[in-house]
């Protein structure tokens, strides 16, 4: 039986019977859009997003243009920060550093992740506890982790410079905190052994997920283990890898808890990264002006949002030409 779509066609087809109008009125009235139910569940959310996301970012842009003094005296000064910011040696110290963080850090997470993966996927012994035991430092948070890994870096009692004592070779041994040279690499093997856990997870997931089909396939064809994984697997999960790669390159951009904990963006401005110097520039430096660190918010702001706009348009077309 074919049901009216109208009220109309409903009275015309001599269905009211003696129910009567009101019925089929109500009854083809459901689809409506329930506005005020749909209004008080999303105020809640959407008020507390105005108020801690998008008023900040505004403010923050309106703030670059100030010369901000003390009591809350506000001077206009245009582009004078970003000009200043052009010269200013020490942020681009910080620059270079966070550009160091954010390419050599995600190819050590996703590499290790996925190497660990591999090796929970093929079913290595007690592969049950490794997994737990590969991912709880991701749990950790990265106070625990920088007191940690401050101890052992230790120069007189820490890991590495004991190993390199037993192995006889004390020349070796270094502050590994407090030199210049290897402060940002110790940080960022900090930082892999915190994410290489998840990293594992989600290949380890992807790696779940490939179709028997093909695999059972390679198998009666009589593919080695490492042909498999170099001409089967690896592209075929090759999206999530880029993806990993994606989101660690965005997240070691802002890179700020590590070398804050552990050096404070010593010694010598070595490990400095953007976000810790916005920081000490707002509450650190007794300038008492937030305009400037407003400024270098930002300028690293849109650059950010330029490379993930940048990351996905040119995937996007390369799904096209893929597909």
């Amino acid at each position: 039986m074919v049901r009216p779509s109208t009220l109309e066609d409903a009275e015309a087809s001599g269905l009211t019977g003696s129910a009567g109008p009101a019925r089929l009125r109500a009854r083809f009235s459901r689809n409506e859009v329930p506005w005020i139910a749909v209004v008080a569940f999303l105020s809640p959310a959407l008020i507390f997003y105005l108020a801690f996301t998008v008023y900040p970012i505004i403010r923050t842009f309106h703030n670059s243009l100030l010369f901000i003094r003390p009591r809350g005296m506000e001077e206009f000064v245009g582009l004078h920060n970003f000009v200043t910011l052009a010269g200013d040696r020490r942020f681009w110290t910080a620059v270079g550093n966070t550009a160091i963080w954010a390419i050599l850090a995600p190819i050590l997470d996703v590499t290790i992740g996925l190497f660990l993966a591999l090796c929970l996927y093929a079913g290595v012994p007690f592969s049950r506890f490794l997994r737990i035991a590969w991912f709880t430092p991701t749990l950790i948070s990265y106070v625990v982790i920088g007191i940690l890994w401050s101890w052992i870096y230790n120069y007189d009692w820490g890991v590495p410079n004991q190993i390199l004592r037993t192995l006889g070779a004390p020349g070796w041994q270094r502050q590994w905190l407090g030199d210049p040279g290897s402060a940002t690499l110790s940080l960022i093997v900090v930082s892999s052994w915190k994410w290489a856990g998840f990293n594992m997870i989600v290949c380890l997931a992807a790696l779940h997920g490939l179709p028997s089909e093909v695999l059972e396939a390679s198998e009666l064809d009589n593919c080695g283990w490492y042909k498999k994984i170099y001409f089967i697997v690896l592209p075929m999960i090759a999206p999530t890898i880029v993806g990993l790669f994606i989101l660690d390159i965005v997240g070691k951009m802002m890179v700020f808890d590590l070398p804050w904990i552990m050096t404070g963006g010593g010694p010598l401005w070595s490990t400095e990264t953007v976000s810790t110097y916005l920081y000490k520039r707002a509450f650190r430096w007794n300038t008492f002006d937030l305009g400037y660190p407003s400024a270098i918010a930002v300028v690293w702001f849109a650059l950010i949002l330029i490379i993930t706009l940048a990351f996905k348009v040119l995937f996007r077309r390369r799904d096209k030409l893929e597909y």
